[in-house]
């Protein structure tokens, strides 16, 4: 089993961004956070790297429940969704899978919780490529 789950879009990587935000905003995530790889290591070190984002991703509800369960669970959130250029016209979305970080953590309160997050996220990830007019 992998650590994340990913669709391949054929759209340009800044409509993927905006469409996987809108996406996450309908399955009750907020996106708290922006990172611009390709931008930071340019920056920082001088190198090129395609178009790379990761959006850190949340949802208040679950979060919550996760902060009551396991009050260091934060050193693990927001869950991280990543918007890559793939460098063929296609873009990758890639999602963390909660459930198998918060093995991690040991704490069966847990587990539930992840599983609803992991739900959530395998839903925005797989519908992605569905029109907007169907969505």
């Amino acid at each position: 089993m992998t650590y994340y789950f990913s669709k391949l879009l054929d759209i340009p990587f800044d409509d993927a961004v905006s469409k996987v935000t809108k996406v996450l905003k309908g399955e009750g995530f907020g996106v708290l956070t922006t990172i611009d790889v390709q931008a930071t290591l340019s920056t920082k070190l001088g190198v090129e790297f395609p178009r790379y984002t990761i959006l850190g991703a949340c949802n208040p509800t679950l979060a919550h429940q996760a902060l009551q369960a396991e009050n260091k669970i934060g050193t693990m959130l927001p869950c991280n969704v990543i918007v890559r250029d793939n460098g063929d016209g296609r873009t990758e979305v890639a999602a963390v899978d909660p459930v198998l970080s918060m093995q991690a953590v040991k704490n069966p309160a847990l587990a539930g919780i992840a599983s609803s997050v992991r739900t959530k996220l395998e839903k925005v990830i797989d519908s992605l490529d569905v029109p907007e007019t169907a969505q």
